[in-house]
């Protein structure tokens, strides 16, 4: 039997913050044979059979309160999200220049698809009824989405649909999607633990293969600058002018909104929490919105320097 990849086993994997910086791997290697066997075949199979436990939601998510609408903004916010994803993929599908990528994106916008499913499908375990959640995808959709998702659809749209520049958009999924995104994953895992365990099993399973996704996509731009040096200077400007954009979107407002909901219902039911550390030494009951906003913020921004060096694009104005 083939040894299971460290980042497809649930045991094993590393967080999403060690993962993005520090694992290498290539489309070749994670191409449809890789995903057949090792995510659609071991990883998702675990979770199915139930060798990986899931407890399923808390009496404290369950019923009405701030910690719910807290998991609910979040969650409907991501389940937008990943679908928003799932679409934008299609084109690098399209504009995939060999089989290595075609099939390395093809298993992304799969999991894209699972992820935005897995999101919509914990909701409704928390007892958010059909007719509730299409009201509440709706309302994040005219709130935060329009105001955060769609600008960067937008960015990335021109990128990957109207220029067809299939590195251009790797980066840009890679680097202000995934790369921004990616480390707030990581704070949702952790703060969840204690309170939901089911929520945070689908940022875990979610965050496996974002770590994947984060990995493949550098390396694709890494031997494309490598081949490529003169190309630098445009992806740079790429990237550059995306990370003006995300300056100016209201992500922290959303973010402020939501953590302190969370903050609201960690007072309500802190005993679930005990002395459970949401990072070395510190308690989760310690911690305030700021600090947990400032860890995420850091947590980007040092996984986005990781991968830019490793890209071969160190040095991007922010």
């Amino acid at each position: 039997m083939t040894q299971l990849p460290v980042e497809a086993d649930w045991d094993r994997a590393p967080s999403v913050l060690q993962g993005a910086r520090t694992l290498e791997l290539t489309a070749q290697q994670c191409a449809l044979p890789y995903w057949f066997e090792h995510v659609a075949g071991t990883m998702l199979r675990r979770l199915a059979d139930g060798s990986v436990a899931d407890a399923g939601p808390t009496e404290a998510v369950r019923r009405p309160g701030p910690l719910r609408e807290a998991l609910v903004d979040e969650f409907t916010f991501r389940h937008l999200a990943e679908e928003k994803a799932t679409r934008a993929l299609s084109f690098l599908v399209y504009h995939a220049p060999g089989r290595d990528c075609l099939e390395f994106f093809a298993t992304q916008l799969v999991d894209e698809a699972r992820h935005a499913r897995a999101f919509r499908d914990h909701l409704l375990r928390v007892n958010v009824s059909e007719e509730e959640l299409a009201a509440e995808v709706a309302r994040t959709a005219a709130t935060s989405a329009a105001t955060v998702l769609d600008p960067l659809e937008e960015f990335g749209l021109r990128v990957l649909r109207d220029q067809g520049d299939f590195h251009g958009g790797v980066l840009v999924l890679t680097v202000l999607v995934e790369g921004i995104l990616a480390p707030a994953a990581e704070l949702s895992e952790r703060k969840w633990r204690p309170l939901d365990p089911s929520a945070a099993l689908v940022e875990r399973g979610a965050n496996m293969d974002e770590i994947r996704h984060l990995a493949v996509g550098s390396s694709v731009v890494r031997q494309y600058l490598t081949e490529r040096p003169g190309e630098r200077p445009r992806l740079l400007e790429i990237i550059e002018e995306g990370r003006r954009l995300w300056e100016k979107l209201p992500m922290a407002e959303v973010l402020f909104r939501r953590e302190t909901l969370f903050q609201q219902g960690l007072a309500e039911h802190g005993h679930l929490v005990g002395d459970y550390e949401i990072w070395p030494g510190r308690r989760l009951v310690d911690t305030g919105v700021e600090e947990r906003m400032e860890a995420a913020d850091r947590w980007s921004r040092e996984t986005q320097d990781a991968r830019l060096a490793y890209m071969l694009l160190d040095g991007a104005a922010r």
